[in-house]
């Protein structure tokens, strides 16, 4: 389906007058380089938000009493825009996107954004700048839609003034790994979220919570950190930035949405193919001490994270109190190369799209 610019939202663009130099598709990494310009609106309270528009990317001025600086109240969200080899440019999934956008403002007491009006910051910011999308496979143009609070205050309550911000960056690959399977170590000394906390919001206070195990693990040789539940430290709960799936037998167990964990639009996307395909899918806890004993009886098959950075990155070795378990010999599963390729094909519109997850950005 196709999208003309909405016309019920003014929103005047000023275009930047020191383009950038766009850089080669080959050199691209993630989240290092941004495009011209970016999408900003305000909100205060008593007027609502207001004021969207579109102007060269430049720095933001902070008073130091800004909330934000103290309170940690920001979210953020994550999605792509592709180009195929058709030349058109797309969008996977960005009504998705921007309704968790709002479940997360919910979260951290900040007001809801219109989402009709997010969907067209998306637009018309990838068409702004559509020339920055990269062609080369692997690569995309990530949009990085964020809230943050900017009340000059210094107390504990909701503040009563926000900037709602895009940004877009050209990007490479998330792990340099690629496709190809990572370590990761199972923490059962640090916490990422527990249930009724911040763990299915996106909201800056969350990752900061995941930075210092993720550190450790990547100083005992392994690239992510599986994270274990913040209660019991024994069942499953997200690796790195992503949703984790084991498959055990000819069973797929992803942990189940239990306020802890983020619901990924990867996660949803890949639990709907899998069920389109006849495939036995549960959402369930599971336990570190079951996927240890699964490998002990042969039984385990396949683990993979799924997110929206890295689409899909297979899990090669699990450690876990000086254990090393190799899954399905270090190598990629079959299923999960067949859900990377699946996922990938649907986005850069080489198969088809049947349940209508990509949005073409018409050139404005």
């Amino acid at each position: 389906m196709t999208y003309q610019a909405n016309p019920k939202f003014s929103i005047p663009v000023t275009r930047t007058a020191h383009p950038k130099t766009r850089p080669a598709d080959d050199s691209l990494s993630f989240g290092t380089v941004f495009t011209d310009h970016i999408f900003v609106m305000d909100y205060e309270e008593g007027k609502g938000w207001h004021d969207p528009r579109i102007i060269p990317y430049e720095a933001f001025s902070l008073d130091p009493a800004s909330s934000v600086l103290h309170y940690a109240q920001a979210v953020f969200d994550g999605l792509k825009a592709f180009r195929g080899k058709d030349g058109e440019v797309r969008l996977f999934r960005p009504r998705k996107h921007a309704e968790r956008l709002n479940k997360s403002c919910e979260r951290l007491c900040i007001p809801e954004l219109d989402v009709e009006l997010v969907l067209e910051s998306f637009r018309r910011l990838v068409d702004v700048d559509r020339d920055w999308v990269p062609s080369k496979a692997g690569t995309s143009l990530y949009l990085r839609p964020t809230v943050i609070a900017n009340e000059n205050f210094l107390g504990v309550r909701p503040a009563k003034a926000y900037t709602y911000f895009l940004i877009l960056s050209p990007v490479g690959p998330y792990y340099a790994e690629g496709i190809n399977p990572v370590k990761i170590l199972a923490a059962d000394e640090y916490v990422r979220a527990v249930p009724g906390g911040l763990g299915a919001a996106k909201t800056a206070a969350n990752y900061a919570a995941s930075l210092y195990g993720a550190e450790v693990a990547k100083k005992a040789g392994y690239t992510q950190v599986l994270w274990l539940d913040g209660v019991q430290h024994k069942y499953l709960d997200e690796v790195g930035t992503m949703n984790i799936m084991v498959k055990i037998g000819d069973e797929i167990v992803t942990p189940a949405l239990n306020g802890a964990i983020l619901a990924g639009v990867t996660r949803d996307s890949i639990l709907t193919l899998m069920r389109d395909w006849g495939l036995k899918v549960s959402e369930r806890a599971i336990s570190i001490d079951e996927v240890i004993e699964a490998s002990k009886k042969g039984t385990l098959a396949e683990m993979w994270g799924t997110g929206t950075a890295a689409v899909v990155s297979p899990v090669g070795e699990l450690g876990y109190k000086g254990q090393k378990i190799i899954i399905n010999g270090g190598k990629t599963g079959e299923l999960t190369q067949k859900l990377y390729d699946a996922i990938v094909g649907i986005q850069y519109g080489q198969t088809n799209d049947a349940h209508g997850w990509t949005e073409p950005v018409v050139k404005g």
